[in-house]
């Protein structure tokens, strides 16, 4: 049969030129699924990146902010007891000392600003001495005074009298023997009201500072090395 003036279109069947739909339509849906897979991965990295970025940033204003303040936090005073001795020893009586002089309690404390660049000011600084529930005697530096920074202040005196050590007649065995073992312990506080200058335009408020130091004396009634030159433990009320 002759065909020619007809439009026909061949169909073909099979072949390798065969086209396929369905696997057309697979391969189209794998493109797009690994282009979105793709498009998602940069946005994570970049999501990740950024997040870094912030983190590291914020991580080191941190790191700066505690620098700064720490530069800026005052450090208390460091309060040590450099020298003391008190008239008692092993070959004491059974009585206080009456001699002119032999009644007196010596001490030498010292303060001690660490601050690197704050200075504190000082209200009068007052020293108790006690043994057990009595105090021995006190002595003041009423004077108000400004300490520079990495400066330390030496606070030395005497206390207690005949009429002191009078009335600790009762206390006056244990004394001696303590002595006679080789250890006298007595109570020293040191108190002051202080204020810390950070800068020219700011100074704290008033703190109450409040140290205590356990001393001990040997037989001859003087400091033992154990209990010199160690920081006493110092609050704020």
């Amino acid at each position: 049969m002759d065909h020619e003036g007809n439009n026909i279109v061949p169909i073909h069947s099979g072949g390798t030129n065969a086209v396929h739909p369905i696997r057309q339509s697979k391969f189209s849906r794998a493109a797009t699924h690994y282009y979105h897979r793709v498009k998602e991965s940069l946005a994570t990295r970049t999501t990740k990146l950024v997040c870094a970025i912030v983190l590291g940033l914020l991580a080191i204003v941190t790191l700066i902010t505690f620098i700064f303040w720490l530069s800026l936090r005052p450090h208390r005073p460091r309060v040590r007891v450099e020298d003391f001795s008190f008239p008692v020893s092993s070959r004491s009586g059974s009585g206080p000392p009456q001699g002119a002089g032999a009644e007196r309690v010596n001490f030498n404390v010292t303060v001690r600003n660490s601050n690197q660049a704050i200075g504190i000011w000082y209200d009068a600084v007052a020293v108790a001495v006690s043994y057990e529930d009595q105090v021995i005697g006190n002595a003041s530096f009423p004077k108000r005074f400004f300490q520079q920074p990495k400066n330390t202040t030496v606070f030395a005196g005497s206390m207690g009298g005949a009429a002191a050590l009078n009335r600790m007649a009762r206390q006056w065995a244990g004394l001696v023997g303590g002595a006679s073992r080789g250890l006298v312990l007595f109570r020293l506080e040191v108190t002051s009201g202080i204020r810390f200058k950070v800068a020219s335009w700011w100074s704290t408020k008033q703190h109450r500072m409040h140290a205590k130091c356990m001393v001990g004396v040997g037989e001859d009634g003087s400091l033992l090395p154990a209990y010199k030159d160690n920081i006493c433990p110092l609050y704020f009320n």
